[in-house]
């Protein structure tokens, strides 16, 4: 397949910029389905970068090549996709816009400089999307909107547009308004609001310019009037709207260069519609892209440290500094193993280097800390997965490199000299769980090889050898994310199979009781003889355990007694009534028996085990359950559904509070874990996707006796 996409994709070198205030890196954002990948394909065929036009459907996009992207027929990795127009580079960062696969969103955000967010004339947009311009007016990312599918019968700009001002902002405005048509069906050209000009693109693109129609002006005005006042508002020149409100004909020139410093300040937000597949609007995207959005040199660049933490210099574009880079996205392809995409902060990364590649802050996902010099061989200029061999990667810029060794998702790659280490972008924690198994031996030493590959690409997937329930333990971030990491790992010849997720529970005593254990045997020779009696007793919670002795006459003797004591722990560990560990106890060691011949470490070790047995089926057991502190964010219009599911849960509400940054709610609340193992699938699906939920473990709690009694009947026949 990568073969494949390579033969198809390039045409002719690739392209190639020596200062970085000649790149523009942007990040194509929005909901599934509004046509991120058909504009960023219809872009790369307008300037020249491929012979024709792929197609999502015919999985011939540039950007999706991945056979899990082909099959679904939506995006589920980050791809860049540069190209040069009016001697600039755009590196185009097509991101997915389902909200599994927030990690790729998270890269795709973390190389950009800007985010052009698309959105659909027909289905609007989703909670996800508007969450995301949030984040992006956070931190000032320059942002700008293209209106996609105009072509469709239902297609409605206006109310389109309506919305994107109600959810982004007032400052998001039209730059220019879409031509119909005789028949009143297709859209044949665009009319500029600035220039008060007609671009037809009756005979194809690009666009013919033209003098406007005296029935035209009548469409234009208020828009304009509309758009010229958002403009002049936000410019640097405060004499500018007394003159024109006095009735002063502003210069075209003047409007323009105002309109970009306030694009590039991320303070004004302009709207193309774009008709990809006719390549209407085209051309006046590639002008914003171009002329509007900052270079690199413009945007702040992420903190940086010593390897040990210590505080270092900021960071600056400037290609002959101290090289800086960062890997946003890893994968591994069958013919050219392990590929690294880098975002160039710093520095210039050229062939047959020795770098320091370093990795920090990531243990907890399946990321230990590591730190490694490795020569770069070669840099490429990645066209989706097809990669062209260039000199030099220069600061600003964003580049591939292969045969890693050690770099993953997160990296920093700098001077073996003076290595640095890049402050790490928020990545959402994975709070879906999938349990599975190899179903042989040799499946097992795939699925271990071919794990490490993908923990070490995705940053949103955590992998988890829980030792209580011993089962292996995908954290996804859905269900979407866990199809795509299951169909990697088989498609990389693993056999494998799912099972339900157990939820590591806890046994204790409820009331005290004694137990007695015998063990003796005689076979010939030297036989085993030991005999103890414990006594129980319950611990509050929390308070470990604890072996006392009590034996008095020198029953059991000194040396044996520790022997007592590991048995009973190690009966502990495998569990009585349901296979779970015992929590909180105190055995008493109180009486007991020994031989001089035949007793032993052992047979003391297997009397202490069958006491504690003896003890607990005497006694009634209680399974305790794990319980979390759980902190959803929801829009206000679902928080009496997602209180009212939370009781249905067993869950307790302890509060909310409202969001100061938004009409959301949050609601905290304690659930046990066993009701938590499918809540980011249902949360999601009884939110439309606009709730998220944080989860931290609080204490055990004993679980409801109808509960635990099919916990135990289960463990009984299995």
């Amino acid at each position: 397949m990568a073969q494949k996409t390579q033969e198809r994709a390039v045409a002719g070198s690739a392209p190639v910029v020596d200062e970085p205030g000649r790149v523009r890196n942007v990040v194509l954002v929005g909901h599934s389905g509004a046509g991120k990948t058909t504009l960023a394909e219809a872009l790369l065929a307008v300037t020249g970068t491929v012979p024709r036009t792929g197609s999502v459907t015919d999985g011939t996009t540039v950007c999706d090549q991945d056979p899990a992207a082909i099959r679904q027929q939506r995006s589920v990795t980050l791809a860049c996709a540069p190209l040069m127009h009016d001697g600039i580079k755009v590196n185009l960062l097509d991101t997915p816009g389902y909200a599994d696969f927030v990690g790729e969103l998270r890269a795709g955000l973390r190389a950009a400089d800007a985010a052009l967010f698309v959105v659909s004339a027909v289905d609007g947009m989703d909670a996800a999307t508007a969450a995301l311009w949030e984040e992006c007016a956070a931190v000032g990312m320059p942002r700008a909107v293209a209106v996609t599918r105009l072509d469709h019968p239902r297609a409605d700009l206006d109310e389109t547009v309506a919305l994107c001002q109600r959810v982004f902002s007032d400052n998001v405005l039209p730059l220019y308004l879409p031509m119909l048509d005789d028949d009143g069906e297709n859209v044949t050209g665009l009319m500029g609001l600035i220039t008060q000009r007609i671009y037809d693109y009756t005979n194809g693109y690009p666009a013919e310019v033209r003098a406007p129609d005296p029935e035209h002006f009548g469409a234009i005005e208020e828009a304009r009037n509309e758009l010229i006042e958002g403009i002049i508002a936000e410019s640097e020149d405060e004499t500018l709207m007394d003159r024109y409100l006095g009735g002063e004909q502003i210069p075209v020139d003047v409007i323009i260069e105002d309109l970009e410093k306030a694009v590039a300040r991320g303070h004004f937000y302009p709207v193309v519609p774009v008709c990809a597949p006719d390549r209407v609007g085209l051309d006046a995207l590639l002008e914003l892209l171009t002329k509007a959005f900052p270079s690199p040199l413009e945007h702040d660049l992420p903190i940086v440290t010593g390897v040990d933490g210590s505080a270092r210099e900021p960071l600056t574009c400037d290609p002959d500094g101290p090289l800086v880079a960062e890997v946003v996205k890893t994968t591994i392809d069958r013919h050219v193993g392990r590929v690294s995409l880098v975002r160039v902060f710093s520095g210039t990364l050229t062939p047959e280097k020795v770098v320091h590649v370093s990795g920090h802050g990531l243990a907890s996902r399946g990321h230990p800390d590591h730190d490694a010099d490795e020569r770069v061989a070669h840099i490429y200029s990645p066209l989706g997965t097809a990669l062209r061999e260039v000199g030099s990667c220069i600061a600003g810029d964003i580049c591939a490199i292969t045969k890693s060794g050690s770099a993953e998702t997160g990296d920093t790659i700098s001077t073996r000299e003076q290595p640095l280490l890049i402050e790490p972008w928020d990545m959402p924690e994975p709070l879906l769980p999938v349990a599975i198994v190899a179903r042989t031996r040799s499946d097992e030493d795939a699925l271990a090889k071919n794990l490490g590959r993908l923990v070490a690409g995705d940053p949103t997937l955590r992998l988890e050898r829980n030792p209580d329930t011993h089962q292996l333990v995908l954290w996804c971030m859905g269900e979407a994310h866990a199809d795509v990491v299951l169909d990697r790992l088989r498609t990389g010849g693993v056999e494998l199979d799912t099972e339900p997720v157990r939820v590591a529970l806890r046994e204790t005593f409820a009331a005290p009781g004694k137990g007695h254990g015998r063990h003796v045997k005689q076979s010939g020779g030297h036989g085993q003889y030991a005999v103890c009696d414990i006594t129980v007793e319950p611990l509050p919670p929390g308070s470990g355990f604890e072996f006392v002795d009590r034996v008095v006459g020198g029953s059991v003797p000194h040396n044996y007694i520790p022997s007592v004591e590991k048995g009973v722990r190690a009966q502990m560990e495998r569990g009585i009534a349901a296979g779970y560990p015992v929590v909180d106890l105190r055995v008493t060691l109180v009486d007991g028996k020994a031989h001089s011949v035949d007793s032993s470490d052992a047979a003391f070790q297997t009397a202490g085990s069958l006491a504690l047995r003896d003890a607990a089926e005497k006694a009634t057991i209680t399974l305790l359950e794990p319980v979390d502190d759980v902190t959803i964010r929801v829009p206000d219009a679902y928080v009496g559904a997602v209180m009212s599911d939370l009781s249905g849960r067993r869950g307790r509400v302890m509060g909310s509070d409202a969001d100061p940054d938004g009409d959301r709610t949050f609601i905290r609340a304690e659930v046990p874990a066993t009701e938590l193992v499918r809540y980011a699938v249902e949360l999601r699906s009884m939110t439309s996707g606009a709730g998220t939920f944080t989860r931290a473990f609080a204490r055990y709690e004993s679980m409801p006796a109808h509960l635990a009694d099919a916990v135990k009947k289960e463990h009984a026949t299995s």
